[in-house]
């Protein structure tokens, strides 16, 4: 049998081994598990799509926080950037749409969403608004109304940084066939 220790005794081990005890017998409810806890919901097969892969992931990602990038189009401010995607923000709002937004740079925003199975509804809202450049969801990019004309082809993938790697290489190739310590100097 364990001691009898005064209260005044306890130390943080002692504490947090109260703590489990007392939590140990408590009923929580499944809607208050944090997210990692709670058991996945079960998937429906019968509502799978196999020609729209993204049917198994609206499926797959019910019930789960999910997170997007938005880019907004032109080159606002970050305060311009806070003030359309706040607008976006309160629409999705009036339509049901539990969104929380954060500003990451001077024309990007995260909107994270606590049920994922309504993403792919959202990112259909935002790729519609006319200041809307892109839309980054589950590492696929879809073009907005907002998006240059060179960039509107559908689930890009981000070619900028080959070609400026290849850049670099020829760069660094030209230099290396030099065999100079400092690149010539030019006559303005």
């Amino acid at each position: 049998p364990a001691k009898k220790k005064d209260i005044r005794d306890y130390n943080d081990a002692d504490m947090a081994r109260l703590l489990e005890q007392w939590e140990k017998d408590d009923d929580i409810e499944e809607g208050d598990l944090p997210e990692h806890k709670r058991p996945p919901a079960p998937i429906d097969f019968s509502k799978i799509d196999p020609g729209k892969p993204e049917s198994i992931l609206k499926l797959t990602k019910k019930g789960k926080t999910l997170m997007m990038f938005v880019t907004v189009s032109g080159n606002p401010s970050e305060k311009e950037t806070e003030e359309i995607t706040s607008l976006w923000q309160g629409s999705l709002f009036n339509a049901n749409y539990d969104v929380q937004r954060f500003i990451v740079g001077s024309n990007r925003a995260i909107f994270m969403l606590r049920d994922g199975g309504y993403a792919w509804e959202i990112k259909d809202f935002l790729i519609n608004q006319e200041r809307c450049a892109d839309v980054t969801l589950e590492g696929q990019v879809y073009p907005g109304k907002g998006a240059e004309e060179n960039e509107k082809v559908k689930n890009k993938t981000k070619p900028e940084k080959a070609k400026k790697k290849k850049d670099a290489d020829k760069k660094f190739n030209s230099i290396k066939e030099d065999n100079r310590a400092t690149t010539p100097r030019e006559d303005l």
